[in-house]
């Protein structure tokens, strides 16, 4: 027996060393590609595709290559087989440990034999790997950096490395040593390497970038700082620094520069404690550690995004903070990496529970060029923070030069048509329906030339230094202004209404001016302070980086856009009616005067609800990511010219104003006769209706 025993373990033993030769002969399926050189992430391995027939939204699987246990799922794609997820992992809980003598499962010739000639049972649970890193390196978990590092870093195996660190986060947590760190963060830096970032969108799981930026938080949370400025570790992929701060303490910060690509310089990032937050701590030294991703941003995956075929990418690093309780605010300089004069930056901080960017945490308070400037609320769930490219950045030379012509033609315009009015006040308004009429163009164009100029003061103001306060009352104002500009012409279509149906008693012109004004700026007033009151608490009002209602997180534009946009298609309907009701024979020569002017009235609002209707169409349309500049110049054509069409088919083209331009003109005495015909106007016969 004892002959056979010495046999059979020679056998082994043999067999170990055979296998564990560099010169193996095992055969490889064409494209595969084993490991590389020690600590090298390996990426670029081929996989055999599905062989059926591809159909819409078929899929299908297909095993992993040798040595590797999972399946790769494919989905048809335009007739074509693409990768949708992979599970293949080499890694196991036995590999881990393989090369340590007293790993219980094994012979003591076991190590040495690779898992696919030994492992004939199901692999161990990732739970237990606690426990043997507690039996052979509780000390630094140095045991399984090698066998990390040289592992290939499949989909498969960076999502067994995320539960390993969570394995450890979970039950290896106390007293967390400096050691323990730079172990802890070389694994996480083997699955953040740039090289195969590609990889993590075949993760099944797309929370697993987020449950490692929480679990990298935790762990580091338990670090105790022994000195007054630490460089605790110093990995490519992250960096770790602490140090102490008192209520007595300056102004503290520490700074990040890493490399994201190849092509690009050390990008900066700068965490800053203010002194007003240092004044609530206590006497005795407190903690506070940051620690930087350049690469992390990339792998973050947004739950329930609007739209998640356009993701919002991160422009800068990602830099988590742990800080004691009691300071609630921080400050963040980020450099960015896509440093484009069309790019525009977003200053987020990640919410660890709902798993996504929260713009409302964080306030821009420098936007150039080349960095961002960010002052942010920090909390238990809120303690990572980056920059986003803003999805509503479109700059372009041809926006900016429309936009200021227009503007200038716009307000030239409104200016010409309130002196046309001033000018032919006495002449044009001869009876109720009239005067009205002139009451609405002249409001119209207050209303248009008011929002104008805010629309100016906040456009320039967005290029200079924000401030919130002032950004929410330059919003303010130029939200009830182009919101006064569509009631007024609201109240035109509800002055033809009256024209039409009320034939034998007329109401006074304070009363209808009370109603008037009730309607074209009592209701905006509504809207406008409601909006505020609802969104400010939360800060989403405005958009980011524009003094404008806000459409991302709150849909506060519906507050504009709603209205706008109902009283276009009730003007539509009211002309519509005027078209039918104008065909029958009226009787009197006062009705037929006011059938005259209500006619005229018509055609104003004929022609101008399209114009204004289509413009704040393409206005919306704009909002939506992706869409064409085309869109926006459009737009912004027909915005920064409202003015000129007021003045055009307001003033303009009313023949019964161009006649008394003329009269003026030629005339300058004929105001007292213009005077005495308004006084003789059959209309002043009619009862009166008292408000």
């Amino acid at each position: 027996m004892k002959s056979q025993a010495i046999t059979i373990y020679c056998l082994m033993l043999f067999l170990a060393t055979e296998c564990s030769q560099p010169s193996s002969k095992t055969h490889i399926k064409d494209g595969d590609k084993l490991q590389g050189p020690e600590g090298k992430p390996k990426t670029e391995r081929m996989q055999e595709k599905c062989h059926g027939p591809c159909t819409a939204s078929s899929n299908c699987s297909q095993p992993c290559v040798q040595h590797f246990r999972g399946e790769i799922g494919f989905i048809c794609n335009g007739n074509k087989w693409q990768k949708s997820t992979e599970t293949c992992t080499s890694l196991s809980v036995e590999t881990l440990f393989m090369d340590l003598n007293n790993t219980s499962r094994f012979s003591v010739a076991a190590p040495f034999i690779p898992l696919h000639i030994v492992d004939y049972q199901a692999p161990e649970p990732i739970e237990s790997v606690a426990q043997v890193i507690q039996m052979n390196c509780p000390l630094d978990y140095a045991c399984i950096i090698d066998v990390v590092k040289s592992s290939e870093a499949t989909s498969g195996n960076i999502a067994f490395i995320v539960k390993l660190l969570k394995n450890i986060s979970t039950h290896l947590s106390d007293n967390v040593t400096q050691e323990k760190m730079k172990s802890y963060f070389k694994v996480a830096n083997h699955i953040l390497d740039k090289a195969v970032i590609p990889n993590w969108a075949f993760i099944p799981d797309k929370n697993a970038g987020s449950d490692l930026l929480q679990l990298v938080n935790w762990f580091a949370r338990r670090f105790r700082i022994q000195n007054e400025l630490e460089h605790i570790t110093d990995e490519l992929f992250i960096q770790t620094k602490g140090l102490h701060i008192n209520h007595n303490t300056s102004e503290r910060s520490f700074s990040f520069s890493m490399n994201v690509s190849n092509t690009t310089e050390g990008i900066l990032g700068m965490i800053e404690v203010p002194r007003q937050e240092l004044w609530k701590l206590p006497p005795n030294a407190s903690e506070a550690i940051g620690i930087a991703f350049p690469t992390l941003g990339a792998v973050l995956k947004e739950a329930h995004l609007q739209n998640a075929s356009l993701p919002r990418h991160v422009n800068g690093l990602v830099v988590s903070v742990i800080l004691p309780e009691r300071l609630k605010q921080i400050l963040f300089t980020f450099e960015k990496i896509n440093k484009s004069r069309n790019t525009r930056a977003q200053c987020v901080g990640w919410h660890s529970r709902e798993r996504r960017w929260d713009e409302n945490v964080c306030e821009t308070t420098l936007d150039t060029a080349s960095k961002v400037k960010c002052w942010c609320n920090y909390t238990n769930v809120l303690m990572s923070f980056s920059i986003l490219m803003s999805p509503m950045s479109v700059d372009n030379k041809v926006l900016d030069y429309i936009t200021c012509i227009g503007l200038s033609v716009s307000i030239l315009s409104l200016i010409v048509c309130l002196i046309i009015e001033a000018t032919v006040w006495s002449r044009v308004v001869v009876t109720e329906i009239s005067y009205m009429r002139h009451v609405c163009i002249v409001n119209i164009a207050v209303s248009l030339l008011t929002a104008n100029v805010w629309f100016i003061l906040g456009s320039n103001f967005n290029k200079k230094a924000q401030n919130y306060n002032w950004c929410v009352v330059v919003t303010f104002f130029s939200h009830f202004f182009y919101l006064s500009l569509f009631f007024w012409m609201l109240f035109q279509a509800l002055l033809i209404v009256y024209g039409l149906l009320v034939v034998f008693r007329r109401m006074m012109k304070s009363c209808m001016m009370a109603i008037g004004f009730a309607i074209g700026y009592g209701c905006p007033l509504v809207i406008a302070v409601t909006t505020v009151a609802i969104t400010v608490p939360g800060k989403g009002y405005m958009r980011h980086g524009a003094c404008w209602l806000n459409w991302d997180n709150t849909k506060a534009l519906l507050a504009f856009a709603i209205p706008a946009l109902l009283i276009v298609a009730v003007n539509l309907v009211v002309v519509l009616v005027v078209a039918v009701n104008t065909q029958r024979p009226s009787i009197g020569s006062s009705r037929s005067q006011d059938v005259a002017i209500i006619i005229r009235i018509s055609k104003n609002v004929a022609t101008l609800t399209p114009l204004l209707g289509l413009t704040w169409g393409f206005g919306i349309a704009t909002l939506i990511e992706g869409t064409s500049l085309i869109f926006h110049i459009i737009f912004a054509l027909l915005n920064a010219f409202q003015g000129f069409f007021i003045l055009l088919f307001g003033a303009i083209i009313d023949h019964k104003i161009r006649d008394a331009l003329r009269m003026r003109m030629s005339s300058p005495k004929g105001r007292s006769k213009a005077a005495e015909n308004a006084s003789l106007s059959p209309t002043y016969g009619s009862k009166v209706m008292n408000c």
